[in-house]
């Protein structure tokens, strides 16, 4: 089954919605939605990470972790340079990320790259099904 001009611009416009709510998510706190908008096997890899995680609730684990340690938190996160790349029922998302993150140490912005993978569900919604982090050098 291919798939019409009118369908293609339609799946872009979900996984885009989908993106920006993973995004909004993470870039005010709110958990529950942003852990939500993973599968429940999806996979991490993150360059501050020595291992690949290999679920959404071992990633929400970590997350917990880090809040326990050091009161982690994100105050705030801007997406610049998004590009979505639509192949069927995947979808990939790069982007550059700005994060200032907050712990016991004071806040820190970081500036990464990222890669998300979504899929689209049976339902027809596009969940996350993995997230890949890396540093982003000096321009």
């Amino acid at each position: 089954m291919s798939t019409t001009p009118v369908q293609e611009v339609q799946e872009v416009q979900e996984v885009q919605a989908a993106a920006d709510a993973l995004i909004a998510a993470f870039a005010e706190g709110r958990l529950d939605d942003y852990f939500g908008c993973f599968a429940p096997d999806a996979t991490f890899v993150f360059h501050s990470t020595p291992q690949r995680l290999g679920s959404t609730a071992e990633y929400r684990a970590l997350w917990q972790q880090w809040v326990a340690q050091d009161d982690f938190r994100v105050v705030r996160c801007t997406s610049t340079g998004q590009l979505i790349q639509h192949y069927g029922t995947t979808a990939v998302l790069s982007h550059d990320v700005e994060t200032t993150i907050a712990t016991r140490a004071g806040e820190e912005t970081v500036h990464e790259r990222e890669t998300i993978v979504f899929a689209r569900a049976v339902d027809g919604s596009w969940p996350a099904v993995h997230e890949h982090l890396s540093a982003r050098t000096a321009d």
